[in-house]
C-alpha cells in the first residue's frame, strides 16, 4: 500500500496483488455468512429468524458479496477487469487504475446521502434507552387473530397479551411501531410517524443496530467492504436475539427463548442490548464519517 497524487489529489494506493486479495478474502466472508440463506433458497425452505434479513430489507447475498474498497482507494490495474464495467468506478488519470467516482456518486445521491447522514448524527447524539425489552413483536401480535409468523406462541394468545397488558410498551422505532396490531398501538406512550424519526430514533433500539446495515448498502461504493459485512453481522446477531425475545416458540429451529416475560429474561435482554448498543455506535460513527466526507475524486 502506498500514495499517490491522483488528478492532484492524494489516494491510497493498491497494488493489483493487495486489492486482489482483499476482495478475495472479502468474497470468502460474504459466502461463509449467506451460505446457510443460499442453500435453503435452493431448496426451497423458509427460516423464520434469518430470512428477514434478504426479505425485509430486499438486498441479496450477491449485493454483500461485491466488494468496495471505499472512497480515495486506488486499484492499480484494474481496468482490465470486469469492475471497470461497475457503475461509479472511473479510470484515473488516463491509466488502467480504477478509484470510485465519489463526485458522481454523492451528486446523483445527494438527497438519500444527506438523510442517512442526517438520521445516523441524530441517533448518535440521543442517549441509548434500555426498557423496551423486545415487546415491539409481542405488540405485533397482541388481541389479533392473526400471527406474523407460522410459528406458535410461546404462551399461548391469552398469557401473551397479558404480558402486553401487564408491561410498558417503549418502541421508538417507526418501522416497528408501524407493525403494531390496531389495539397496541395506542399503549405506546408515543405515536411514532415517519417524519418524526429523527426526534425518535435511539442507539439503544434493536432495530436501528438492524438498520445500520442498510444504510451501508444504501451508501454504495463509499462503503468499505470490511464495514459492510461489519453491519451485516451486527444484524444477523441482532435478529437472532430480537426474536429470541418474541413470543414465538422457535424451540424447533434451535433457538432458546429469552423470556423477557421473567426478571431474568429482562435482565438478559438488558445485557445483550448494551453490546449491541456499543457495537452499533463503533459503526454507525464509520457511517456518519463516510456520508459526511467532502472527499470527492478531484477533476
Amino acid at each position: 500500500m502506498s500514495l499517490l497524487a491522483v488528478d492532484g489529489g492524494a489516494f491510497v494506493s493498491l497494488a493489483p496483488e493487495e486489492w486482489r486479495d482483499l476482495e478475495r478474502r472479502h468474497h470468502e466472508r460474504a459466502d461463509a455468512m449467506t451460505r446457510t440463506h443460499r442453500d435453503r433458497a435452493a431448496r426451497g425452505e423458509r427460516h423464520p429468524v434469518m430470512d428477514f434479513l434478504f426479505r425485509y430489507y430486499g438486498y441479496k447475498p450477491a449485493l454483500l458479496r461485491r466488494w468496495h474498497p471505499g472512497a480515495g482507494v486506488v486499484l492499480r490495474d484494474a481496468g482490465d477487469t470486469g469492475r471497470s464495467s461497475w457503475r461509479w468506478y472511473r479510470r484515473a488519470d488516463s491509466t488502467e487504475d480504477l478509484v470510485v467516482d465519489v463526485d458522481s456518486f454523492r451528486n446523483e445521491k445527494a438527497a438519500l446521502i444527506g438523510g442517512i447522514h442526517a438520521l445516523l448524527v441524530a441517533t448518535a447524539r440521543r442517549r441509548p434507552r434500555f426498557g423496551c425489552f423486545g415487546l415491539h413483536e409481542w405488540a405485533m401480535v397482541y388481541r389479533s387473530p392473526d400471527i406474523r409468523h407460522d410459528i406458535p406462541l410461546r404462551l399461548g394468545r391469552a398469557a401473551t397479551d397479558a404480558v402486553v397488558e401487564s408491561s410498558d410498551l417503549a418502541c421508538t422505532h417507526f418501522d416497528a411501531y408501524r407493525f403494531f396490531t390496531p389495539a397496541a398501538a395506542p399503549r405506546n406512550p408515543l405515536p411514532l410517524t415517519r417524519d418524526t424519526q429523527l426526534d425518535t430514533e435511539q442507539p439503544g433500539c434493536l432495530h436501528a443496530g438492524m438498520d445500520l446495515y442498510k444504510w451501508a448498502v444504501k451508501l454504495g461504493p463509499l462503503v468499505p467492504g470490511e464495514l459492510l459485512l461489519d453491519c451485516f453481522e451486527l444484524a444477523c446477531d441482532i435478529r437472532e436475539v430480537d426474536m429470541r425475545a418474541s413470543p414465538y416458540d422457535l424451540t424447533d429451529w434451535g433457538y432458546a427463548a429469552i423470556a423477557i416475560e421473567t426478571a431474568a429474561g429482562k435482565a438478559e435482554y438488558g445485557r445483550r442490548q448494551r453490546i449491541f448498543t456499543e457495537l452499533g455506535a463503533g459503526l454507525r460513527a464509520r457511517l456518519v464519517e463516510i456520508a459526511a466526507s467532502p472527499a470527492s475524486t478531484p477533476a
